[in-house]
């Protein structure tokens, strides 16, 4: 297929290229501004996609900016559509990637695509609106949407967790300040995740709504202590309160059960392979 991928040149775009390539897709990236609602529907016209992944978001939770996250994840994601519509009368496979920060803060220990959403930050209402929005488009667009929970890798920016911690072992930091400890997450792979997104593509559950998840959480220490394993580095955790957020997620846990309906298991890796893998990364000179 001719596929068409928002954010190509962001973290996941540069793992998701080759990974449709290998499977004899033809990958475009969309050049236009995604505010820029003429130049979006100029660039689709002349484009044509027969499938599209949209990634490209503001996606840093401590963005200083909070209207960027409205401008661009919502009327961005609109002004996608609208150009879809109106010139891409071929396409037949839209992902759309929200969040699973979109779930908030929530007492049950699994959460799967029922659970009701409950935002805490700009970033998560974004998302939220947008898959709102979205269902506008069912009637007339294959669309499905996707809720990644925190996955990491080669390439991720150092304001993300853990790029930055990776970052301070790589450099044989002897401190880390970081923020709350009281956190759990998962830290899914993006390999794993680019695998995921290319097999739904593929299979298209137009007005599906899925997890993308492995189930499996771990707090910060344990990723400190995983570094310190593999590395032989010992390390000192600083809490510095000024990275301590008042509106902090403290637990996101996904269950898998619908992506594993929709296309079966996948390849997954366990956190020390992931980090094993980043931490190995030649640093550039």
């Amino acid at each position: 297929m001719r596929v068409l991928v928002t954010g190509l040149s962001g973290f996941s775009g540069c793992h998701l290229r080759p990974e449709l390539e290998a499977h004899g897709h033809t990958v475009k990236g969309l050049e236009a501004n995604l505010t820029d609602p003429v130049a979006v529907a100029t660039e689709i016209a002349q484009l044509k996609p027969q499938a599209v992944i949209h990634l490209a978001a503001i996606s840093y939770v401590g963005h200083g900016n909070a209207s960027a996250f409205y401008e661009v994840n919502l009327m961005g994601t609109r002004n996608l559509l609208e150009a879809l519509d109106q010139h891409a009368s071929n396409v037949h496979s839209i992902l759309l990637a929200s969040s699973a920060n979109i779930y908030g803060n929530h007492t049950e220990d699994i959460l799967s695509e029922e659970t009701p959403p409950h935002p805490a930050n700009d970033y998560a209402v974004s998302k939220l609106a947008m898959e709102q929005m979205a269902k506008l488009w069912l009637n007339r667009l294959p669309l499905f949407i996707v809720r990644p929970f925190n996955y990491t890798g080669i390439g991720q920016k150092k304001q993300f967790l853990i790029p930055k911690i990776v970052a301070h072992f790589q450099e044989k930091r002897s401190f880390i300040e970081l923020g709350a400890l009281d956190v759990w997450r998962e830290f899914g792979d993006v390999r794993s995740v680019v695998n995921i997104y290319r097999r739904l593509l593929e299979r298209c559950p137009a007005g599906d709504t899925v997890n993308i998840c492995t189930g499996q959480i771990h707090s910060l220490r344990e990723v400190v202590s995983l570094c310190e394993k593999i590395t032989g580095h010992k390390i000192e955790i600083r809490v510095n309160p000024e990275f301590v957020r008042a509106n902090e997620v403290r637990v996101l846990r996904g269950s898998s059960n619908c992506l594993n309906q929709l296309i079966g298991e996948g390849k997954s890796f366990h956190l020390e392979e992931t980090l094993r893998w980043m931490l190995d990364e030649k640093k550039p000179d």
